[in-house]
């Protein structure tokens, strides 16, 4: 295996017993490098336990590795491998020493396509400082080829595992010190075809025998049947102590000595004659074991545990079936006990998942359900959500309605899987078991669940008046130590709170999700109450608070983070767009896109498509802004996000505007009763009057609720449609005002997507010295808006400078267009559809103009223009 020290991966591929851990191990002992060593069964295809795992055996040689993403993995919705994978890989960039990462039996987890996909990603990313080892039975199924074209790989097979003649001739007479023949070890050597696990049975038959030449004739057939035969023959020959340590220990998947002294010192194994095991230590059997090389896999380099040959503890087991009668009075009863008292032992040391299977193994469903509550902290929650759910799944209906308990958590485990269609019903059986209890405080606390449950389903739904209902009643009953389950409650408060926009209560009910989420650890609700607190800041236009708040979110999640954390980077393209920062928004929104859709149910895909179309809007490209949206608009009404459908139609009014189709977009702001959106429309019609009727009740209503953000949305319509009406003083103290509420946040977009009406104004405001520092920022960025302002900026260059001097108050731009088309012999009404103004407004200018200019009529006006310079 040298020359596998310089390629990516060491692939030892071979049937059982071929001696694959066995040659890994003596091989890493021969090594300065620390390895990291992952033993896999079948309860380890799960993504969630194998990435715990892996990341546990990485810690042992680099502790401070993975502190972060065992929290995540212990969440109730765990990240999808890859990215903890890509997070890893980061993390491992640190470690400066070389290292080897070994995964064996790794056949255990092959079939899980999630399990491959994330190693698949880890080879191809790996680091220079580490080496995969992956010791399997079957053929992986990751990109092997590629990495053998490439010289990447170290492929060793059963042929170069298997014994020729030599080796088996040197094993047998030094290392199993037999005196056979040549002609003997050649039979052997065929007989098992160089397979160690044979010879190494053979050879613990032969030992001892007066002849054991003649004893090889009696070996035939193929290995699967020698290893039957010659198994039974090994542990005949062993000492009853011996055998009754192998037959206890064999339920184990591993074991140290501690564990194997829980298993033997008991009252029925000394009546079962094992009492010597009272004052026997399970180490010198373990080393007895070891130094017989009676199938004893070490799995660390401190020789603290150990497992057994796999095709050797399948025997043990079976041999333990048949003979535990004679063991015991109660045979099953037996093998019951040693479940019991191996689940015991863990949990005493604080490996809850492993108590939890053998309680499965020994049918104790109380002790079980107990290991699967967690004491506070449920199984379920702490990345074992697909073993407690196949639990779960099995167990007869009559056993789930008998313990509420399981059915809650059953029910909680549907919801992380978003498995609802028949949630409902579950709870509702739950409820009827519950309420025919005596109302005690375990009682109370399973009813305060069950009405947790439902407040998260609301959440999902967007439900405020449900989630409140569901949310309060469980904070009632719910024992004040179930932190778990109340600092999810909490923060589903504040979800409320925030769609009723009562924005004060969700901010505190976040921060006290948030301060409780980071003492237990809770990952999730910590993010989450995070991305509530900064929704919360930028609602009230507090922009550089909100952005500090989503950049620390999107540090919290890594370079590879949640699909949760997308809303964290869809809050950064909000206000990045609101900057005018509109690369950086994009930037932002993609990614917002690419994360939201790992989420499958939720709506945060749609409301990061809807975004996207906005930015397409906002840059004049309609025709993209129109296909995004229709994007969100099926993923939306595929999903059934009612509420999503509502934000895409303002969307599509705001395009319909931008294409002049006014009809449409009247007709689609007023079946969805789209207030801002219809006030918008009546501008586009030239009736202001008609939008400021519609402004003024909404406005009442922000200042009102508090509510920042629409507040100034509404001030800024309200000044285009005074400016529009020839109102133009209100208009500039309404823009005033809204000025003094954007500034702090330094918000451009709300002020330049409402277009030219507010352009006009900030000339004037500019004119009059209004906040000029911000009023030059907003009529820069109105420059850039593909041209706008262009044309009046020069238009305005062009009159002399002495012409203000002749004029009471100068001409603005929108004055200097109306007079124009006067002089191009428009009437009032024509100019009003030229220029989508009201007729009312168009008069509205004429009486300003004919003032400016101190004239009474159109021709005196027209004269009196070209006098000075200015037509």
């Amino acid at each position: 295996m040298n020359e596998g020290k310089s390629r990516k991966v060491i692939l030892v591929c071979a049937p059982a017993g071929s001696g694959k851990t066995t040659l890994v191990s003596c091989w890493l002992r021969n090594r300065t490098e620390h390895a990291a060593w992952v033993s896999l069964d079948e309860s380890d295809d799960d993504p969630a336990r194998f990435l715990l795992y892996l990341i546990a055996a990485i810690r042992t040689i680099a502790p401070s590795v993975g502190d972060r993403l065992l929290k995540l993995l212990q969440t109730p919705q765990p990240p999808p491998p890859e990215l903890i994978i890509s997070n890893l890989l980061n993390e491992i960039t640190g470690i400066s020493s070389p290292f080897f990462l070994v995964l064996d039996d790794y056949q255990f987890i092959a079939s899980n396509s999630l399990i491959n996909d994330a190693m698949k990603l880890l080879i191809e990313h790996m680091p220079e400082q580490l080496q995969l080892v992956l010791i399997t039975r079957e053929e992986p199924r990751l990109p092997t080829a590629k990495l053998r074209a490439r010289n990447q790989l170290t492929d060793i097979r059963a042929a170069d595992l298997s014994f020729t003649v030599v080796e088996t001739s040197h094993y047998l007479k030094r290392s199993m010190e037999l005196t056979l023949s040549e002609e003997h070890i050649s039979y052997l050597q065929q007989l098992t075809e160089g397979w160690i696990s044979g010879l190494q049975l053979a050879a613990l038959t032969l030992r001892g025998q007066k002849e054991p030449g003649l004893a090889v004739q009696a070996f035939t057939g193929s290995h699967p049947f020698v290893l039957d035969y010659l198994a039974e023959e090994v542990l005949q020959r062993l000492p009853d102590l011996i055998q009754q340590f192998l037959l206890y220990t064999s339920i184990l998947d591993r074991f140290c000595s501690s564990l194997c002294d829980a298993l033997l010192r008991s009252e029925d194994s000394r009546s079962a004659g094992g009492a010597a095991y009272a004052n026997a230590n399970s180490q010198e059997t373990l080393t007895y074991l070891e130094r017989s090389n009676l199938f004893l896999v070490s799995l660390d380099n401190e020789r603290c545990w150990y497992r057994y040959h796999h095709l050797f503890s399948d025997l043990l087991r079976k041999r333990l079936r048949q003979s535990s009668a004679f063991l015991h009075a109660d045979g099953e009863r037996l093998v019951v006990d040693l479940h019991l008292r191996a689940s015991e032992w863990f949990e005493q040391h604080g490996l809850e998942m492993e108590a939890f299977q053998h309680a499965i193994a020994a049918k104790d469903t109380n002790r079980a359900a107990r290991l699967v509550e967690g004491n506070g902290m449920p199984l379920l929650f702490r990345g074992a959500a697909a073993p407690v759910l196949e639990w779960l799944k099995a167990l007869p209906k009559k056993e789930l309605d008998a313990r509420p308990s399981l059915r809650l958590l059953y029910a909680s485990g549907q919801l992380m899987r978003g498995e609802i269609s028949n949630l409902e019903a579950g709870l509702q059986a739950a409820e009827t078991v519950l309420e025919g209890c005596e109302m005690d405080e375990r009682t109370r606390d399973l009813l305060g669940h069950a009405a947790a449950i439902r407040a998260a389903l609301a959440v999902s739904r967007h439900q405020a008046e449900v989630i409140i209902a569901e949310s309060q009643r469980a904070l009632e009953l719910l024992r004040p130590n179930n932190l778990a389950v109340r600092v999810s409650t909490i923060w589903a408060q504040g979800y409320a709170y925030q769609l009723q926009g009562e924005r004060d209560r969700a901010g505190r009910a976040y921060s006290e999700a948030l301060a409780l989420s980071q003492q237990l650890g809770h990952t999730v609700i910590e993010m989450m109450a995070m991305l509530g607190i900064g929704y919360i800041q930028e609602a009230g236009n507090q922009l550089y608070q909100a952005a500090e708040t989503y950049r620390r979110l999107s540090l919290l999640a890594g370079d590879s983070p949640l699909p949760a954390s997308c809303e964290a980077y869809l809050g950064l393209a909000r206000v990045t767009y609101e900057w005018n920062d509109l690369p950086s928004a994009e930037q932002h929104g993609q990614r917002a896109v690419l994360l939201a859709k790992q989420l499958g149910q939720m709506d945060q895909a749609a409301a990061a498509l809807l975004f996207l179309a906005r930015l397409k809007l906002a840059t004049k490209e309609t025709d993209d802004a129109a296909v995004i949206l229709a994007e969100a608009d099926d993923l939306a009404r595929q999903l059934n996000h009612v509420i999503q459908l509502r934000h895409i139609a303002e969307v599509r009014v705001s395009i319909l505007l931008q294409q002049r189709n006014v009809a449409a977009a009247a007709h689609l702001a007023r079946e969805h009763h789209l207030l801002c959106s219809q006030a918008r429309v009546w501008l586009a019609h030239g009736d202001p009057d008609a939008a400021l009727a519609l402004l003024e009740p909404l406005l009442e209503q922000a200042e009102a609720k508090r509510l920042e953000d629409e507040r100034l949305k509404v001030m800024v319509i309200q000044a285009a449609a005074l400016e529009m009406h020839g109102q133009f003083e209100a208009a500039l103290e309404q823009l005033s005002y809204a000025l003094a509420l954007g500034e702090s946040g330094g918000m451009l977009r709300v002020f330049l997507d409402e277009g030219m009406p507010i352009w006009y104004l900030l000339q004037r405001a500019t004119t009059k010295g209004i906040m000029p520092e911000y009023t030059g920022r907003l009529l820069t960025a109105f420059k850039g808006e593909n041209g706008v302002g262009e044309r009046s900026k020069h238009e305005r260059d062009e009159v002399p400078w002495h012409v203000s001097a002749h004029l009471i108050e100068p001409l603005s731009d929108r004055e200097l267009e109306v007079l124009r088309l006067i002089a191009a012999g428009l009437s009032n009404r024509e100019i009003g559809e030229r220029l989508f103004l009201a007729l009312s407004t168009v008069k509205g200018y004429n009486q300003i103009i004919f003032n400016k200019l101190q004239v009474s009529r159109r021709t005196e006006a027209v004269a009196r223009a070209r006098s000075l310079g200015l037509i």
